[in-house]
């Protein structure tokens, strides 16, 4: 049982070695952690990105000083700091350095084509904007492969800054951020961190003093192609319990990487990935919530499903 996804699982790994004997090596493997594009039908998991995440920080004065005094002559922090994360993302289109992509496969392709033609603007505007923002791209593909396949970067946490009806006139001594970079799912993880350490940290404008920490790295996934069976009963369960409407597969931008882990552990085991991450789910966020209608039917095929599995035993 997985309990600890919430921090990254960092045990279950070592603990699954240490059970390898009792355990043996599964012939199926079906994790529940992952998502629904929505709750019409059974949906399972074609792939899901890597990440990693780096906390940087920049400081050039030893102190705060007035920004009327030094103004001009210390410079700013979260300036450089601006420069640095330019190095990784284009401040304009949001797109990564080329040294986080890899090519993308036909298969990717054909499901993007698949997904903008079910989903429609659906796609994005289940997600609520304010009023006169937009989206990342007209080109709801694009947007798709953006969001399962390609590098994207987000901040998710800033240093230095204190709110804004504390601030004072002040040049700040430091600025830090924490930088969570999606990976695609065939992305090595260390590969990444280590491009985007020598990137941050490389000449660094007026010889500021960088200073980088954190460093979890996860892999990936792509689901390998199932047993005709095990594909057959799967498809049987979705449309069992979803009032016939076919089961359906498609990319999540979200990162597991425990099950890269594994795959690496077990090679021949076949993986499969639900999940109840749909709609208004708001994943961490303060209102997460589940589908609770949803989550009945899932529980229900996974019963099928399992049940299939041990008849083929």
């Amino acid at each position: 049982m997985e309990t600890e996804e919430e921090s990254g699982s960092p045990n279950l790994v070592s603990l699954l070695k240490i059970a390898k004997d009792c355990t043996g090596v599964p012939d199926y493997m079906f994790c529940m952690d992952s998502g629904a594009f929505d709750y019409e039908q059974l949906w399972i998991t074609s792939s899901l990105r890597g990440i990693c995440i780096l906390d940087v920080n920049i400081q050039v004065g030893v102190n705060g000083y007035h920004s009327g005094e030094v103004g001009g002559i210390v410079p700013e922090t979260f300036r450089i700091l601006r420069t640095l994360l330019d190095r990784l993302d284009d401040p304009k289109t949001g797109k990564v350095a080329d040294e986080l992509h890899v090519p993308l496969p036909d298969w990717k392709r054909e499901e993007a084509d698949f997904m903008a033609k079910l989903a429609g603007d659906q796609l994005c505007k289940k997600y609520d904007i304010v009023e006169g923002a937009k989206y990342s791209s007209d080109d709801i593909a694009k947007m798709y492969l953006d969001n399962v396949w390609n590098p994207n970067m987000s901040i998710t946490g800033a240093d230095g800054l204190p709110p804004v009806n504390m601030a004072g006139n002040v040049v700040r001594a430091s600025t830090g951020a924490r930088i969570s970079m999606r990976l695609p799912p065939s992305m090595d993880p260390a590969k990444a961190e280590a491009f985007m350490r020598e990137t941050l940290t490389k000449d660094p404008p007026y010889g500021a003093k960088i200073t980088i920490k954190g460093g979890h790295a996860g892999s990936g996934w792509c689901m390998k192609e199932l047993s005709p069976w095990l594909d057959q009963a799967i498809k049987e369960a979705g449309s069992d319990f979803y009032d016939g409407k076919p089961t359906g597969s498609y990319g999540m931008g979200g990162s597991i990487p425990f099950l890269s882990e594994l795959e690496k552990m077990y090679p021949a085991t076949q993986i499969v990935a639900f999940g109840l991450l749909g709609p208004n789910a708001n994943a961490h966020g303060p209102n997460e919530m589940i589908n609770l209608k949803y989550a009945k039917k899932l529980t229900c095929s996974l019963a099928h499903i399992l049940a299939a599995v041990g008849k083929q035993a």
